[in-house]
């Protein structure tokens, strides 16, 4: 490199940060100006400040320690070059001496390591892969990685207002009590006036999933994601699974295996992959199950591809009743993720009118998207605004 006073200080850090991105490392303008911004603060004529200072600023990763060792030492070894010391399309290590011609390795002389030469490619990401990838079409070994994924996701549903309150807070409520007592100790005199405002906590959550036969490339995955989303949540979370017939599983999920959790649950579900009819499943649901879990401002997951074989107008009935009951109704739905899927089956048609929020649950990213829908809720009292259905008129909701 060249001396600090010399005008190619910057035009060196832009090659360096180069050669950085070309090994794979995740280099971006922005840790650049960081880097720029810092050496005025160090001396730049000692290497052993510029190192440390460039390597905690640009290494992001514990696998890119030995890379940008390597690359440093390759970059900076002749302090009058003017250019980077490869072009480009030429690989930046040069190759292996065979073991018989090897010498002594070199080391770093600021961290005492050796210096390894590395042919290190980054072709491709396999999260963001398995992100688009439709839960029917992964193998067994993405299925497994992508069940890894599902669990490091961060899950939070919005609050509720209690009728009840509490000290501090700048509301429009004066806290009486707290008012008179202060005014015991001062002689009458009125020198405080403590507020209260109101308490908030999180919205119950009711999860109902289709197990049907026509659901089955998606039944595994989605039974990870009911498990994961109910261990990530604080608030109370009660989980029905049906297909000719309501079953409850929340005490299953409770498990802390996840294994174990979907071996009960296919012990107590007895019409696995059978028909489909979901006006019934959620008449036994309003009727036996409703009073007791939808209060408090519940928010319903009910996740369908929309086949169904019962009585279309008993489903209209049904979920027009269950959303009248909760304070909002989502419909998850795996076919949504196809561009070319269209509402006709009479299920959906019959239900479009009485949802709130119409979403696709296929893939990890489609999981994402939920998770990042159900965190924006915005607290409030009153449910959201529901129009007059009007028909069965498909529109997806945001």
């Amino acid at each position: 490199m060249s001396t600090p006073n010399s005008g190619n200080l910057l035009h060196n850090l832009l090659l360096f940060g180069r050669l950085l991105r070309s090994l794979g490392m995740d280099v971006n303008p922005g840790s650049m100006i960081d880097l720029v911004d810092a050496l005025q603060f160090v001396e730049i004529g000692r290497r052993s400040d510029f190192y440390f200072t460039a390597r905690s600023l640009l290494v992001h990763r514990y696998e890119d320690l030995l890379l940008f060792d390597r690359a440093f030492a390759l970059f900076w070894q002749h302090p009058h070059r003017k250019s980077a010391p490869f072009g480009v399309g030429e690989r930046p290590f040069p190759t292996p001496t065979p073991p018989n011609q090897q010498t002594n390795k070199p080391t770093n002389q600021y961290t005492n390591t050796p210096i390894y030469q590395i042919h290190a490619t980054r072709t491709y990401s396999q999260r963001e892969i398995l992100r688009h990838k439709d839960f029917s079409e992964l193998t067994a070994d993405e299925a497994q990685t992508v069940r890894r994924f599902m669990a490091e996701l961060a899950w939070e549903l919005g609050q509720r207002r209690t009728r009840r309150h509490k000290m501090g807070g700048n509301g429009n409520h004066l806290d009486l009590r707290r008012t008179f007592r202060h005014t015991l100790r001062t002689g009458g005199e009125l020198l405080k006036w403590p507020r209260r405002t109101p308490k908030f906590k999180p919205r119950p959550l009711i999860i109902l999933a289709d197990i049907s036969g026509s659901m089955e490339p998606y039944t595994r995955l989605l039974l990870q994601f009911i498990y994961s989303l109910a261990a990530g949540l604080t608030q109370n979370v009660a989980a029905f699974v049906f297909s000719t017939h309501l079953t409850h599983i929340t005490r299953q999920l409770r498990s802390r295996e996840l294994d174990r959790a979907l071996a009960d649950i296919s012990r107590q579900v007895t019409d696995w992959s059978g028909g489909t009819r979901i006006g019934a499943a959620l008449k036994t649901f309003n009727y036996d199950w409703g009073r007791r879990v939808l209060g408090r401002g519940a928010v319903v997951l009910l996740i369908s591809d929309g086949w169904d074989r019962g009585d279309p107008d008993l489903l209209r009935r049904e979920i027009g009743r269950l959303h009248r009951s909760c304070h909002r109704l989502i419909w998850l739905n795996p076919l949504l993720g196809s561009p070319r899927y269209q509402p006709l089956t009479r299920g959906m048609q019959a239900a479009l009118p009485h949802i709130d929020d119409f979403l696709p649950v296929h893939n990890l990213a489609s999981l994402e998207d939920l998770a990042t829908h159900l965190a924006g809720f915005v607290v409030r009292g009153k449910r959201p605004f529901r129009p007059k259905p009007t028909g069965a008129a498909f529109v997806k909701k945001s």
